[in-house]
């Protein structure tokens, strides 16, 4: 019979004695901490936690780790429950001075739209009820009216988000047809999604005209011989095309493509309802002037320069509207009750002339250079450090590309930025600046009035570290 050497044995006893010493999962859960952690977390998620707990502290002693003192491992237990827990999704305070960040949420909204999120949320609401016959009714007419009260299109349509609004268009109006697009407007949006794939999804076929700089309207003349469904114009929102470039005028288009009975779609993405030139940018096309040229169909998002909730918007004849709203793929991309609500109560701010004040996308870009400066020499004098410097904001979030607005900014000397960057995200709520040649900047434009308060304290606690 073999024998095992004695060293093996004395080694398998050590390792199961002192393995013993680490509680069972009933123990634990019996404590008064397991108690309060059942009524707080419930009593899955703690057996679960427990249970990882207990597993890496076995897995660590056969690394050579020692077991957790019984204080220390309740201790992880609390942590595994907070991590497993706490939310993912979280409010930040944005002081990086662009204004539309696709990665910190683009628009935030205004207190009217928050308002009436929270009224249809918190009970039933009349969403697809009609309150006079008593019967059923449409989500559409919430905020079908406002829309086309807004840019004077003959009806509107809200799904959610503007790539839907745009497949849904192709889809319910070119599938196995052609549609006429320039070479120059075959953009990429983000997440690296593009035009032509989403065309493709449609099953509409792509007829490309022009070249990447140049085109010509005689390019749309020739491309009426492939019978298209309708011309397609994508505005170039998040970039911009300088040099030796062409393109017709959109009303050219419109009027070439009605003098052969074909509609025109017009991708504005950004959707502009206020002229940006008002505030120094350059002139962002508008849904209006879009439809005054001839644009049978607009489509545009409700997160952008409208500064609403993600949306995707369609405004235009009421004809291809109602093609649109008969569709099946309609019922695939509609937009909830939260999103109609907030929206509603955005469309609302521009048709009482108050979206300046009221709406922050637009009462950030209206802020004026001595507010913002003010505002900045007030952080210096409460963190007692800094100096205010000039600055560009950024509209971002897809529009107005390389377009921006004179700022002050608080700038802060600091050793090892980076680190101190990633501790000010680590703060309560997270703190997003950037870094300009090795010091940190903060810049008031686009921190809301009353996130100062944990703006200023996160900033003093992670430098006084």
């Amino acid at each position: 019979m073999e024998t095992r050497p004695l060293i093996f044995s004395i080694l398998d006893d050590l390792f199961v004695n002192t393995l013993r010493n680490l509680p069972s999962v009933d123990q634990i859960i019996s404590s008064p901490e397991g108690k309060l952690w059942i009524e707080t977390f419930g009593r899955p998620l703690t057996i679960a936690a427990i249970r990882k707990t207990l597993e890496v502290a076995r897995e660590n002693y056969k690394l050579g780790e020692p077991v957790p003192e019984y204080g220390i491992l309740l201790h992880q237990v609390s942590q595994e429950l907070f991590s497993l827990t706490i939310p993912s999704l979280l409010p930040v305070i944005n002081a990086t001075g662009v204004i539309l960040h696709t990665n910190l949420g683009r628009a935030p909204l205004s207190s009217a739209a928050i308002i009436a999120a929270r009224n249809v949320s918190t009970g039933y609401s009349n969403l697809e009820f009609d309150l006079v016959s008593g019967k059923r009714g449409s989500r559409l007419i919430h905020t079908e009216a406002l829309l086309t009260r807004l840019t004077g299109a003959q009806a509107a349509l809200v799904v959610n988000n503007n790539a839907a609004a745009v497949l849904l268009v192709l889809t319910a109006l070119a599938h196995r047809r052609s549609v006429v697009i320039a070479r120059s407007q075959l953009v990429e949006i983000g997440g690296g999604f593009r035009v032509p794939d989403v065309m493709k999804q449609s099953g509409a076929r792509l007829v490309e005209i022009g070249t990447t700089n140049r085109v010509h309207l005689s390019d749309y003349q020739n491309a009426l011989g492939e019978s298209p469904a309708f011309f397609l114009r994508a505005h170039r929102s998040n970039f911009s095309m300088i040099g030796f470039t062409s393109e017709p005028e959109l009303e050219e288009i419109a009027q070439l493509a009605h003098q052969a009975n074909l509609p025109v779609v017009d991708d504005l993405g950004s959707g502009s309802i206020i002229d940006t030139a008002k505030y120094g940018l350059s002139h962002e096309p508008m849904v209006q002037e879009s439809l005054a040229a001839g644009s049978d169909l607009v489509c545009f998002s409700g997160d952008k320069l409208l500064g609403g909730p993600q949306a995707g918007i369609v405004v235009g004849r009421s004809d291809l509207v109602e093609k649109l709203r008969k569709h099946p793929l309609a019922r695939a991309v509609r937009s909830d009750k939260l999103c109609l609500a907030v929206l509603s109560a955005t469309l609302l701010h521009y048709l009482k002339d108050e979206a300046e004040i009221e709406v922050p996308v637009w009462r950030m870009i209206a802020m004026t250079d001595s507010k913002i400066r003010a505002r900045a020499e007030e952080w210096q004098r409460i963190l007692n450090l800094g100096e205010i410097t000039p600055g560009r904001s950024t509209v971002g979030g897809g529009s107005l590309p390389g377009e921006t607005l004179s700022t002050y900014v608080l700038s802060i000397d600091a050793a090892k930025p980076d680190r101190l960057l990633a501790e000010l995200r680590k703060t309560s709520p997270p703190i997003i600046a950037r870094l300009e040649n090795d010091r940190l900047v903060f810049d008031p434009r686009t921190v809301m009035p009353d996130e100062e308060p944990a703006l200023l304290r996160g900033i003093s606690t992670v430098l006084k570290h």
